[in-house]
C-alpha cells in the first residue's frame, strides 16, 4: 500500500489492541489502492480516512438480575459506522467474546456488505459479552429487557435497525422488540428477525444459508464446477450452517460434517439435516448426541479438525479465523476447489493467500453471507408497506441479489486487472458504491 499506508498506520494508532479491526481494515484497504489510485478525488475528500473511523461508538452497561436473586452486569455495544447510503443495519452478537474490536470489525465489514446488496442500508453492529448458553427463558429476557433500555434512545426504523447475530434469534428479538414497544408506545420495524406473525419475513431464517450457496453456485458455475455432485464440509451448526446444509442437498451436493464450539461431527453418507435440527433448534443440545442414532457417524473434540476432511466444497460459518494457512493448505491439498464464506472472516489473511495461490474458488463473507442482510432490508421493506410477502417471493429477491453481488464483484475484479480475486472485487464494488455517496453528500462540520 502507498496511497493507504498512512490511513492503516493511523487506525492502528488510535485503535490499540483491536486485532480483528487491524485484520478486516488493512485486508480491505489493500485491495483499495488501485480505487485511490483511479480517484484522487476521494483521497483528497478524506473518503478512505472516514470510511475506516465510525460515525458513532456506543458502549454502555447492562445490568439485571438472574434467577438466584443475584445482580449480573455485562456491557453492551452499538458501532454506528456509516450511513452514507441509508439507516444503520447490522446484527446484534451476544457472546461471552464480545469486545469493541470484534464489534468494529463487524461494523466494518457491514458497510461494504451492505453495500453490494444494493439496497438503501449503511453499516453498523452491536451486541454484549453475555453469554445465552445455559440461561433460562426468564433470564434471557431479563437481560434483553435491560439490554434494551439503554439502546432504544439510539435506534429507530429510519435511524438504526438492528437484527439478529450469534446468540440472537427469534427469541431475544422478541424480548428486545416488547421492551422497546414498552417504552416508546409504538409499533415500528426497529428490529428484524422477527417471527412471522407480528412483523418477520418469510425465508429471513433460511436466507444467510440460502444466499451463500446462491452466490458459490454462481461462481461455482462460472467455472464450470457446481454443487452438484460435490462433497461438502459446512462448519457451524446454527442457522446458517443449518440452511446452507438444506440448500446443498437441494442442489444435489453432500454435507458430510458440521460442528459446534464443542467439538464436529463426519458422516460418510451424508449429514441427517432433520436430526441435527432436532438437537440444535429444538432440544439445544450439542452436536455429539448425533451419534445416539447414526452408528456410522464420529465426533472428535475440538474444532480445528474439521478441515482434515476431505471435500470439493468447504463452507466456514461457524466463528472469525476459524481456518488458517496450515488448514487451507490441507483443504487445497484434499481436493478442495471452493471456499465459500458462511461467518463473517473466517478464514485468515494466510489462508486467502492459499486460496488465490492454488485458484480454488473463494467467496469472501461480505459478498457471499450477505443473504442474511439483504433479507432483513427486505424485512424493513415489508414493514414500511404494511405488507408480507410470501416466501417464494423474498427467496426470489434473495437468489438476484445474490447472484448480483457475484457478477459485480466480478465486473470489479476483472476491471481492476484481477479477474479470479472475488475478495477484491467485493471490496472494490461496495467501496465505490459508498465512496460516491460521502463525496456527493460532502464533509459535515
Amino acid at each position: 500500500m502507498k496511497l493507504l499506508a498512512t490511513v492503516l498506520e493511523q487506525v492502528e494508532k488510535r485503535n490499540p489492541n483491536e486485532p480483528e479491526f487491524h485484520q478486516a481494515v488493512q485486508e480491505v484497504l489493500e485491495s483499495l489502492e488501485p480505487v485511490a489510485e483511479r480517484h484522487p478525488e476521494w483521497v483528497k475528500a478524506g473518503i478512505f480516512d472516514r470510511i475506516v473511523e465510525p460515525e458513532r461508538q456506543i458502549l454502555f452497561r447492562v445490568s439485571w438480575v438472574d434467577d438466584a436473586g443475584r445482580v449480573q452486569v455485562n456491557r453492551g455495544f452499538r458501532v454506528q459506522f456509516n450511513s452514507a447510503l441509508g439507516p444503520y443495519k447490522g446484527g446484534l452478537r451476544l457472546h461471552p467474546s464480545v469486545n469493541l474490536s470484534i464489534i468494529k470489525f463487524l461494523g466494518f465489514e457491514q458497510i461494504l456488505k451492505n453495500s453490494l446488496t444494493t439496497l438503501p442500508i449503511g453499516g453498523a453492529k452491536g451486541g454484549s459479552d453475555f453469554d445465552p448458553k445455559g440461561k433460562s427463558d426468564g433470564e434471557i429476557m431479563r437481560f434483553c429487557q435491560s439490554f434494551m433500555t439503554e439502546l432504544y434512545r439510539h435506534i429507530g426504523p429510519d435511524t438504526d435497525v438492528p437484527a439478529g447475530d450469534i446468540g440472537v434469534g427469534g427469541r431475544e428479538i422478541g424480548y428486545m422488540y416488547g421492551q422497546y414497544k414498552r417504552i416508546r408506545n409504538e409499533f415500528t420495524g426497529v428490529l428484524t428477525g422477527k417471527t412471522i406473525g407480528w412483523g418477520g419475513s418469510l425465508a429471513r431464517t433460511e436466507a444467510t444459508g440460502y444466499g451463500l450457496c446462491y452466490f458459490m453456485e454462481e461462481a461455482m458455475n462460472a467455472k464450470g464446477k457446481s454443487f452438484k455432485g460435490s462433497t461438502v464440509v459446512v462448519s457451524g451448526s446454527g442457522n446458517v450452517a443449518i440452511y446452507a446444509t438444506e440448500k446443498v442437498h437441494q442442489l444435489g451436493g453432500k454435507v458430510v460434517a458440521l460442528s459446534d464450539s464443542d467439538g464436529y461431527i463426519h458422516d460418510p453418507d451424508g449429514i441427517d439435516l432433520k436430526a441435527v435440527q432436532q438437537i440444535k433448534e429444538v432440544r439445544r443440545g450439542r452436536i455429539k448426541e448425533y451419534l445416539a442414532d447414526h452408528p456410522k457417524a464420529t465426533y472428535a473434540p475440538g474444532c480445528a479438525g474439521i478441515w482434515t476432511i476431505p471435500c470439493d466444497v468447504a463452507l466456514p460459518s461457524a466463528t472469525q479465523n476459524e481456518i488458517d494457512g496450515d488448514a487451507a493448505a490441507r483443504l487445497v491439498k484434499n481436493g478442495c476447489f471452493a471456499v465459500g464464506e458462511g461467518a463473517n472472516m473466517p478464514s485468515t489473511p494466510e489462508a486467502v493467500q492459499v486460496y488465490l495461490k492454488n485458484k480454488v474458488i473463494y467467496g469472501p463473507a461480505k459478498a457471499a453471507n450477505a443473504g442474511g442482510v439483504a433479507t432483513s432490508a427486505l424485512e424493513m421493506s415489508q414493514n414500511s408497506m404494511r405488507l408480507a410477502w410470501t416466501f417464494e417471493e423474498v427467496d426470489a429477491r434473495l437468489k438476484a441479489i445474490m447472484v448480483g453481488i457475484y457478477r459485480n464483484s466480478a465486473r470489479a475484479a476483472k476491471e481492476y486487472g484481477d479477474p479470479d480475486n472475488l475478495e477484491k472485487g467485493a471490496n472494490i464494488a461496495g467501496f465505490e458504491k459508498v465512496a460516491k455517496a460521502m463525496y456527493e453528500q460532502g464533509v459535515a462540520y
